[in-house]
């Protein structure tokens, strides 16, 4: 009874600890009205103080918000995505008057503009102010609250730089203003739509005939996807939109892959080190996050080095991954085998050297280290 009372505590804990997910009343003054909110706070929020994080709004929190969070962790946990903020607003009993919009104009109207002005100038303010948030904002909603978040694309400067579509039942004139405002967008804007097969008709109808005008906008600043899932339904393809979206908006993130290794490094005509540091200032520009390279991404180029024969550039490489991992044997490791490559003996035997006192990383161990040194003295007599 007793273990099983401190495996349940320990259970409890361990949530507590690493979902941090907490429920807030905020008092909104444009509604007149207590809103409440879920807030997933990313792991070890609290430890990493200097750390910003995207912000990730969820509209139709009390059953969104959930899945949203789930795959946000998941994905972030493993590298594909950046550790994030998620925020659902709860909406069960106030989800048509929230996005109510003029039968004339089809903008936003009596609710819906309040709710969306509470978005825009007392929730959004409310979170930067409160949680260390990165530059990327995400908006997520499906149908009714999938048609509303599109309101912030027609802003002069919208909040939100990235919309997840689950199925979204559109106003009238809806599939026109979106094709304008993306033809034109000025900065980086992520647009994702779904629908499916089991989708209700007219919304499945509506979105099939916005993705054949959007998918032919050229423009450089946009980034649109589009899925039309099989077998799905206007509910069930919430599961398969989410990390779906999720893989789409967050592709410059993720870790190296064997596929990108194969077709595009190995196919290189230009620096490795170059695309490697290219790779990282690109997603920095695009997400407002500044990361250190992964050990991982620093072996696929160092593999693709050594296999194209470029040993000029483990130098550049190696002085690099000191900067980036100064505790471990990486950076020295690179600048040892190119200097060894390059016919300088003398000094690929003391970056071995400097690299032996430091950290063991991937394969690289203290032996390993010292059998370079070894056979660097045995064979020029030093």
């Amino acid at each position: 009874m007793k273990k099983s009372i401190f495996l349940i505590l320990a259970c409890i804990f361990t949530y507590t600890s690493y979902a941090q997910v907490k429920y807030e009343t905020f008092r909104s003054i444009k509604l007149d009205q207590n809103r409440e909110l879920k807030v997933q706070l990313p792991r070890n929020y609290d430890k990493n103080t200097d750390k910003t994080y995207p912000l990730i709004l969820v509209l139709d929190g009390d059953h969104l918000f959930e899945p949203v969070a789930g795959n946000i962790d998941y994905f972030s946990y493993w590298e594909d995505m950046p550790e994030s903020i998620v925020v659902g607003i709860v909406q069960r009993k106030t989800r048509e008057e929230d996005c109510r919009y003029d039968l004339a104009s089809y903008l936003p109207d009596n609710k819906g503009s309040e709710f969306f002005e509470f978005i825009g100038q007392e929730l959004m303010p409310y979170i930067e102010e409160t949680y260390r948030t990165a530059e990327l904002k995400m908006i997520i909603g499906h149908d009714y609250t999938g048609n509303f978040i599109n309101y912030f694309l027609f802003k002069d400067n919208p909040i939100f730089q990235a919309y997840i579509n689950l199925s979204p039942e559109l106003a009238p004139p809806m599939k026109e203003r979106i094709e304008n405002v993306l033809t034109d967008v000025k900065s980086d804007t992520w647009y994702y739509l779904a629908t499916a097969t089991n989708d209700a008709e007219n919304i499945k109808k509506d979105l099939i005939a916005l993705d054949e005008k959007l998918a032919i906008i050229e423009n450089p600043e946009l980034n649109y996807f589009f899925d039309n899932f099989d077998e799905s339904s206007h509910y069930t393809l919430v599961g398969r939109a989410i990390p779906r979206a999720l893989e789409t908006i967050f592709k410059m993130y993720r870790p190296i892959s064997k596929k990108t290794y194969k077709e595009e490094i190995l196919t290189l005509e230009t620096s490795l080190y170059d695309y490697l540091v290219d790779i990282y200032n690109t997603t920095e520009k695009l997400y407002g996050i500044k990361r250190q390279i992964r050990i991982n991404d620093f072996i696929a180029i160092s593999t693709a080095i050594e296999k194209l024969e470029k040993w000029e550039e483990l130098e550049p490489l190696g002085k690099l991954a000191i900067k980036e991992h100064p505790d471990t044997m990486l950076g020295y490791y690179y600048l040892a085998l190119g200097y060894e490559q390059l016919g300088e003996p003398k000094k690929a035997m003391r970056a071995y050297e400097n690299g032996f006192q430091l950290s063991e990383v991937a394969f690289l161990t203290k032996d390993y280290m010292l059998d370079k040194v070894n056979k660097i003295k045995e064979d020029f007599g030093y």
